[in-house]
């Protein structure tokens, strides 16, 4: 499932639905065009081995599609040493929806419902919660038993997470497949009461999953906002340096996930990730302003991060309503600029 044109072809083969493409890696830029043209633009080009969306480009004709082909090539070599590149159907006015599963080697999987990861920039997922504000309860049940149909039919055993796209008409395709513990993982464990790392390694050790799904339940709402060491009024860029003031909140309703402390230098050459602040509360708006607190209180200095950025966008109208889709953030930035 780390292979994504393989995962796809997996989820052919389980009768999960997926989005039009290639049946392949496409080899040359004639074979790329010849694909976009048979299944209408907008395409976006996939890196096979990708992830954190490099080796990824949006095209709207064939111009744009020979450069970014090379490009995409370029970069999915770079960051995974694999250049193959497959093609999609890019498909606008949609929400991110993915789908916690755990799974044993005895063959019992449950999953512990949806996260909504809709809000991104440049296809990295920039604030997440469970559940989403789009799903209801019946389509919660379809988006779960489709990922555990495809976790049976490979015979997983480990955590991961099934991601799913959402269209205006809550038609879902499945998108990819993370087989590993991800970054939004508290936001489920906060509205589940489940300990997900702790069930990660009781599966590696051979024990059965000691959970039933009639059993699991969501309560209350999550959301995580993930505080980069970047500059959001200059264009993201990093800002690495040495960190002289930190102060992170907390009380009832907040985690934070963090290794960062006063003194500590952060590097120019990894992933700017600093922090990940989680507000809980019994209903959205609860969990709303208990992030919105969180926010104002979180001090990291001299270092410029997303932090004042993403209070914005927790106090934006379209976001409050939950009515919004993948371009949200450039649509944002469009608005602020303007």
């Amino acid at each position: 499932m780390g292979d994504k044109l393989r995962a796809r072809e997996t989820a052919i083969r389980a009768n999960v639905p997926v989005i039009p493409g290639s049946d392949g890696p496409v080899t040359n830029e004639e074979e790329a065009v010849a694909v976009a043209n048979r299944i209408g633009y907008p395409v976006v080009i996939k890196a096979v081995a990708g992830g954190g969306g490099k080796g990824m480009r949006v095209c709207h004709n064939d111009v744009r599609l020979v450069s970014a082909y090379i490009t995409a090539q370029r970069e999915a070599e770079g960051a995974f040493g694999n250049k193959n590149v497959y093609i999609e159907k890019f498909v606008s006015n949609v929400r991110h929806v993915e789908v916690q599963v755990l799974a044993d080697k005895h063959g019992n999987a449950v999953h512990l419902g949806e996260r909504d990861c809709t809000v991104q920039r440049r296809f990295q997922k920039l604030i997440e919660e469970s559940p989403s504000p789009r799903v209801n309860s019946k389509l919660r049940k379809k988006l779960g038993d489709t990922a555990l149909k495809l976790v049976k039919a490979i015979n997983y055993d480990n955590v991961g997470t099934v991601e799913f796209v959402l269209d205006e008409n809550d038609k879902f395709y499945f998108l990819e497949m993370n087989t590993r513990i991800q970054v939004e993982h508290p936001v489920t464990e906060a509205v589940t009461g489940i300990d997900i790392l702790k069930e990660q390694i009781k599966s590696a050790a051979g024990e059965k999953l000691g959970l039933s799904q009639s059993k699991i339940k969501m309560e209350g709402h999550a959301i995580e906002c993930r505080i980069n060491a970047e500059d959001p009024y200059d264009g993201f860029l990093p800002s690495p340096g040495k960190i002289e003031e930190l102060y992170f909140p907390g009380g009832f309703g907040l985690r934070v996930d963090t290794h960062v402390y006063s003194g500590y230098k952060i590097p120019p050459f990894y992933d700017s990730l600093i922090a990940k602040v989680i507000a809980y509360g019994k209903t959205r708006d609860d969990a709303l302003i208990n992030m919105k607190r969180a926010l104002d209180e979180l001090l990291v200095r001299p270092i410029k991060t997303t932090t004042p950025f993403l209070r914005e966008i927790i106090q934006d109208e379209r976001f409050c309503r939950g009515d919004y889709y993948t371009d949200f953030v450039n649509k944002f930035l469009q608005k602020e600029e303007n």
